[in-house]
């Protein structure tokens, strides 16, 4: 998914989006060194391993879990999959709350 994240965090990057990871990798040096090198530009948390705080506080049952939260900070998408279906939803997204403005 990296890829098209860093597409997503390019194409938008002068709109109302944010792109936050959360990494469950058992080694934090090893995640540090891997999000280098896939070029991870944007905000990544560790949360340890898959029973950590953030994943179990977001009930994440399996990965990669998606979610988009609009401008409000409502949750308006949870697992949706697929580059066509995320860009997708991003762009309405993104359209909404730039209407809002």
């Amino acid at each position: 998914m990296i890829p098209h994240e860093r597409s997503l965090v390019e194409q938008y990057k002068d709109k109302p989006f944010v792109l936050l990871g959360v990494n469950t990798d058992g080694d934090r040096d090893a995640y540090k060194k891997q999000a280098k090198e896939f070029g991870v530009n944007w905000r990544n948390f560790w949360d340890g391993d898959p029973s950590g705080p953030i994943s179990t506080r977001w009930n994440v049952m399996g990965f990669p879990t998606v979610y988009l939260i609009d401008h409000r900070g409502i949750v308006r998408y949870r697992e949706i999959s697929g580059e066509q279906a995320i860009d997708a939803a991003v762009a309405e997204l993104v359209a909404k709350a730039v209407a809002d403005k």
